[in-house]
């Protein structure tokens, strides 16, 4: 019962958030079937029935809402303003305003309390309030509303406003209720900022991003360097005034309870574009209490932001802030009125809805394709060739034209049977249009995979789950997809030898080269539990399937020598590194590892960089540095702590990092991404800019659970290829190896998700060409 009464609002009958006449309020009877039972604090003023009497002067009456049932009571509180006739003019002047953006078919209120409201000052807002539509789209104009009581105007506002074209959409601002089975949907994912488009007031909502979050709250760091859990509640997106976005929220601990670090304050993001999120910080509103619920929108007519809210005690307060970008510029609270809620309930599955903006049409449907997973829409190949032999007609391609205007080269294989090679002439040839699939999964019990392109030979390798993760064991084929034939053979290249200190966490081995030579990177523990990263060279002129042209693993070590990660004096591991892998770029080699420290506290997973000398790629030339933490929700899903796997990907303009946070074997494992501009400090933790929302999660690709500790190959075709382990078709199960290509979509960013059926719309597979053969 307890969280019934938290959307309860009071906008029908109070729709000004304070009372101005008199009159009966229709106070809302029932919620969820079970009847309300009001009671006043001043019967005088406003009675449990709910008629008005105005007062003499200003008074603030608290209405108490309460319900009952099986042994249990729930009360809520509303401290609502009640202004007389003779404070209505100054109150107008203090608290009436309106929205920052308009849009083309609302009107603006007319009716404040006793008096009317007059609108002047622009040809797109007629005197009855109407708003119109500009004709070339948004228009900035100046309104001045003027305030009428008994015929003369006691009071005037000016708002500089934007109004919207007839082409506008709605986002919507949610959040989740989480499900019973928490490895799918926790509150650590439910309680966080998710969006929905509506692209006319005609259609429904579509949420984005698979319905799932895309903001979530900071965790903070305690003092004995453990993570303290958030998620956000009652999130509110609002306009800013230099054509940005807003959000505030409360910030509550990850399991929904109270925040006592969060007492007496609210969370603030901006954003330019809803994809990426800066936040600012925490806003301190001056009052010791918990707040409940948040709004925040700009006045005009003041210059400022007004932040309203309400405590659990049912009081309501406004705080001003001149600038966004500077919580210091908040003013001190003063009592303030009801809290405006959009009325919006929509079919999404399990949504909490928060508030609602309006966008101009060409931004909302940008943010549409962003956070909507890519189609293939379009295939197009050349309406004519002129070849000499069949081998020009093989090296003809087609083109996969995408739901954002990106494209992807595709093979064709082409029907030649009725061509003349050594006679002139002209035919129309079929083909069909082939992409190299690999349904999941490629190879069962293996997980954290690597696949190394090497001497035109393919290699795979892997943490070998079918057996206790005990030893590494390498693959060797022709192409990616002999890698998991059937007759395949793994060769053991390093097993369980226990007088070295080899026994056990034969962990996420990878292949890299390193100047002029190739080690395996991976991490391995003695008998006293505790992985650690190692290196393994492969001696010169080696084959990678002996393991004898193995030279003997190297333990990790700083710069000074000392071995990375420290144990206690009786062996027990006080750190474990693990996950190491490699990155060459602008003339720097460096390593990314996990590191998780036990002492004294579990401080969680957390990714690190370093450089080396390739020359001794087993020892740091730098301090460590901390590039990442698991501080959001789906990186510390259900207390995993976990940052891991890292792998990079380098672009002509950036440098990114995949990364897993969740569980590793259970439907919470995501991918997250770093990334950082071409040219700059990878020592500077500044430099990294870390995803708001997973790239990568059960949510992507059906039946395919908690995808995660990737690595990437590139066929024999030229495309990039995610390499990755997951569960499926159902939720619990053995983790597997999968691919699949990697786009990159029309902004150059690598999109992951593209499952076989949208990567290659099967209906368009079809193609004609007409060949002129000149032999």
């Amino acid at each position: 019962m307890n969280g019934l009464l938290d959307k309860l609002a009071l906008n029908d009958c109070i729709p000004m958030g304070a009372i101005l006449t008199e009159n009966k309020l229709k106070l809302p009877a029932l919620v969820n079937g079970m009847p309300i039972k009001w009671v006043s604090s001043h019967p005088a003023i406003i009675t449990n029935e709910g008629k008005v009497t105005l007062p003499e002067k200003l008074a603030r009456v608290t209405l108490q809402a309460a319900i009952s049932g099986k042994g249990q009571s729930v009360r809520r509180d509303y401290v609502i303003p009640v202004v007389p006739k003779n404070e209505q003019a100054a109150y107008f002047c203090d608290n009436f305003s309106i929205p920052y953006v308009l849009v083309p078919g609302n009107t603006l209120h007319r009716q404040f309390g006793l008096g009317t409201i007059h609108w002047t000052g622009s040809l797109l807002v007629d005197t009855a309030g109407n708003i119109l539509a500009p004709e070339g789209g948004s228009e900035t104009v100046s309104l001045v509303s003027s305030f009428r009581m008994d015929g003369s105007i006691v009071a005037s506002k000016t708002f500089e406003v934007r109004i919207l074209g007839n082409d506008f959409g709605s986002v919507l601002a949610y959040t989740r209720v989480p499900l019973e089975d928490e490895q799918l949907y926790s509150t650590y994912l439910a309680y966080s900022l998710h969006l929905a488009y509506r692209s006319h007031p005609s259609k429904t909502y579509q949420s984005l991003h698979y319905n799932s979050g895309i903001l979530y709250a900071t965790a903070t760091i305690s003092t004995n360097n453990t993570i303290k859990e958030k998620g956000l509640r009652n999130p509110y997106l609002f306009h800013a005034t230099d054509g940005t976005f807003g959000v505030v929220a409360v910030r509550i601990n990850a399991d929904g309870s109270a925040d006592h670090e969060s007492r007496g304050c609210i969370l603030l993001w901006k954003t330019n574009d809803l994809i990426s999120f800066t936040e600012i910080g925490q806003v301190h509103l001056g009052v010791d209490a918990y707040v409940r619920e948040v709004t925040c929108k700009y006045n005009s007519s003041k210059g400022k932001y007004e932040i309203h809210w309400c405590d659990y005690s049912g009081k309501y307060y406004r705080n001003d802030m001149e600038d966004l970008y500077d919580v210091q510029t908040v003013s001190e609270p003063v009592p303030g009125r009801l809290l405006a809620h959009d009325m919006v309930r929509t079919d999404i599955e399990g949504a909490v809805e928060a508030n609602v903006i309006e966008v101009e049409g060409d931004f909302g449907r940008n943010l549409l394709l962003r956070r909507s997973p890519l189609m293939n829409e379009a295939i197009e190949v050349p309406e004519t060739a002129v070849i000499k032999t069949i081998d020009d007609i093989h090296a003809i391609t087609a083109t996969a034209i995408y739901t954002d205007g990106s494209k992807a080269v595709k093979q064709v294989k082409w029907n030649t049977d009725d061509i003349n090679f050594h006679q002139s002439g002209s035919y129309e040839i079929t083909g069909t249009v082939i992409q190299q699939f690999y349904p999941f999964p490629v190879a069962v019990d293996r997980a954290d995979p690597h696949i190394l392109r090497w001497q035109d030979k393919y290699y795979f390798i892997a943490t070998n789950d079918d057996n206790g993760n005990i030893g590494l064991y390498v693959r060797e084929a022709d192409t990616i997809q002999g890698l998991f034939a059937p007759d395949t053979i793994e060769h053991v290249v390093l097993d369980k030898d226990e007088l070295r200190g080899y026994t056990q966490t034969f962990w996420a081995p990878e292949f890299h080269a390193v100047g002029n030579d190739l080690y395996i990177f991976f991490a391995v523990s003695s008998s006293v539990w505790g992985p650690q990263a190692h290196i393994m060279k492969l001696k010169n002129q080696g084959r990678i399937l002996n393991a004898s042209d193995w030279e003997l693993p190297i333990r990790m070590v700083n710069k000074d020598g000392v071995y990375l990660g420290a144990v206690r004096e009786d062996g027990e591991a006080l750190d474990i590194t693990l996950d190491m892998t490699y990155l060459e770029v602008d003339g720097g080699s460096y390593v990314i590892w996990s590191w998780r420290r036990w002492s004294p506290e579990d401080s969680g997973s957390m990714l690190f960089i370093a450089t080396i000398d390739p020359a001794r790629p087993w020892q740091l030339t730098s301090d460590p540095v901390l590039i990442t933490r698991p501080l959001y929700g789906w990186e510390n899903n259900r207390h995993t702590i976990n940052n891991e796997g890292p792998y990079c990907i380098v672009t002509d303009d950036y440098i990114l990092i995949t990364y897993s946070g969740g569980s590793a074997n259970e439907p919470t494992y995501v991918v997250g991404t770093l990334t950082a501009k071409r040219g700059t400090d990878l020592l500077n933790p500044g430099s990294w800019v870390k995803s708001n929302a997973p790239v990568l999660s059960s949510l992507s690709v059906e039946k395919e659970y908690g995808p995660g500790h990737n690595s990437f190959v590139t066929d024999e075709y030229g495309n990039l290829m995610l390499v990755y382990h997951g569960i499926g078709p159902n939720p619990v199960g053995k983790r597997s190896v999968g691919l699949r290509r990697v786009h990159f979509n029309r902004d150059r960013l690598p999109v992951f998700d593209l499952s076989p059926d949208r990567d290659l719309n099967q209906e368009l597979t079809q193609v004609k060409l007409r060949v002129i053969v000149e032999p």
